[in-house]
């Protein structure tokens, strides 16, 4: 089962690099590309606000997995 949580902590982390390249690239950019006032907004909120929250949270809970603290042996 650890190796199964150890696996799945490198999941997590390709899942925060996957969320990070899509939030930027895909939603950030083309918005403040365009210049509008309405798309810069959320594009600020993209990139400023939820791009660290989303991608700092799967960073972590798969590192800490990779590290064995998510463990049988902790417990």
């Amino acid at each position: 089962m650890n190796i199964l949580k150890k696996f799945l902590g490198v999941v997590w982390i390709a899942m925060a690099l996957f969320a990070g390249y899509y939030l930027l690239e895909e939603q950030s950019l083309p918005k403040f590309k365009t210049g509008k006032t309405e798309d810069l907004i959320p594009a600020i909120i993209y990139t400023f606000i939820l791009l660290p929250i989303i991608v700092g949270g799967l960073g972590v809970f798969g590192w800490y997995s990779l590290q064995g603290e998510y463990s049988d042996d902790k417990l």
